[in-house]
């Protein structure tokens, strides 16, 4: 593959629509449509994300018997479905910084302790070049309104059991789907 140049499309307030040109192996020109959180785009280099543009909260309770999920009304499916908190590193904020306030914002609980880092993922690599850090840790506290009239938001804890359920009848993310499945086995 032949990277050739880098169309911007389309400005959003919170992502970009770019072109991606290039040539396939055989020299067939292609064209890659993508979005980014990044709206200044420029060069091939300029794709790879330097640092992440979002946290993934994998929260479990003091016992480590529940594991915290989401239920929340996403636009883009149209629909409710389960995920893991998360949200977009505030310009100036720290992933331990973001990681706590998005979970305050989404579910009204504190951070208790982060037991690990997990490297950099992304997103929804189709399409994307959104970079996200997972949190995994323990959260206490009681479930609140989410602070942002956006976001429609329904916190809880699970058991192994209970997610076991959830993940034959109801929509996941792919990543909270993936680590609830696994999780649960155990």
């Amino acid at each position: 593959m032949k990277f050739e140049y880098i169309e911007k499309k389309e400005q959003g307030k919170f992502i970009t629509r770019y072109d991606l040109h290039y040539r396939t192996e055989d020299d067939k020109k292609k064209t890659y449509e993508i979005i980014s959180r990044n709206p200044n785009l420029s060069s091939f280099e300029d794709i790879h994300n330097k640092k992440a543009d979002a946290v993934v909260l994998i929260m479990h309770d003091e016992t480590g018997e529940k594991i915290l999920i989401n239920k929340e009304f996403r636009m883009a499916p149209g629909t409710w479905v389960y995920n893991f908190p998360a949200g977009l590193i505030d310009p100036g904020e720290e992933p331990e910084e973001s990681a706590r306030r998005e979970l305050k914002e989404e579910t009204g609980l504190d951070l208790v302790s982060i037991d690990e880092w997990i490297g950099e993922s992304y997103s929804a690599v189709g399409f994307s070049n959104e970079k996200n850090v997972c949190c995994v840790g323990k959260a206490t506290g009681s479930f609140a309104k989410s602070s942002s009239t956006l976001e429609e938001i329904e916190p809880g804890w699970y058991t192994r059991e209970e997610v076991r359920k959830l993940l034959k009848k109801e929509p996941f993310a792919a990543r909270t789907q993936a680590y609830c499945y696994l999780w649960s086995k155990e």
